[in-house]
């Protein structure tokens, strides 16, 4: 098995350890998941603009979405750090279990996007007009499902580069499933 170190600041290139420091001016550290990225002389910067692009979600909106994506795909560092994400914005730490599960009974709005977000991933792309017409029925529009399918496409790609590389959880590890 190949294995995946973490690069440190030092093994990275000029624009990636800039954006190292920030990462630690603003947040106190640099995710192994992030820096996982800077592998590649340009992809983390590319994957944050990424990341921090405006939409329509709002912050809990979007750790519904990464918690339910995460859990599909079986990447256990993203539901870890979702966990923790997603309490900051208001979940429960039982919310948080039940949208890892495909759904959110407590919110009807959050459950509706919960589903829509899980069926997307599982169908890559393809899913019953009854997911998407309740969605809509909750007061999500076009405008909205297109954030969610950014939102998904966010987290597929961070799922994926865990899965791969392996690098090693530094968020409290989230419970099994």
């Amino acid at each position: 098995m190949t294995k995946f170190n973490v690069p440190t600041r030092s093994e990275v290139s000029e624009n990636n350890q800039a954006i190292f420091d920030n990462l630690n001016k603003a947040i106190g550290f640099v995710p192994n998941l992030y820096a996982a990225f800077a592998y590649s002389d340009t992809a983390l910067g590319t994957y944050l603009q990424f990341q921090n692009a405006k939409t329509t979600l709002s912050k809990k909106e979007k750790e519904a979405v990464n918690l339910v994506v995460s859990q599909v795909n079986q990447c256990r560092y993203c539901q870890s750090a979702h966990t923790v994400l997603g309490k900051m914005n208001g979940l429960t730490d039982e919310q948080v279990l039940e949208i890892r599960q495909g759904s959110a009974t407590f919110d009807p709005k959050l459950d509706a996007l919960v589903k829509l977000a899980k069926a997307i991933t599982e169908g890559r792309g393809n899913i019953a007009d009854g997911t998407l017409q309740n969605f809509f029925d909750q007061g999500y529009t076009q405008g909205s499902l297109v954030d969610v399918l950014i939102a998904v496409a966010d987290k597929i790609i961070m799922n994926y580069l865990h899965n791969i590389t392996s690098v090693p959880i530094d968020f409290p590890v989230a419970a099994e499933l």
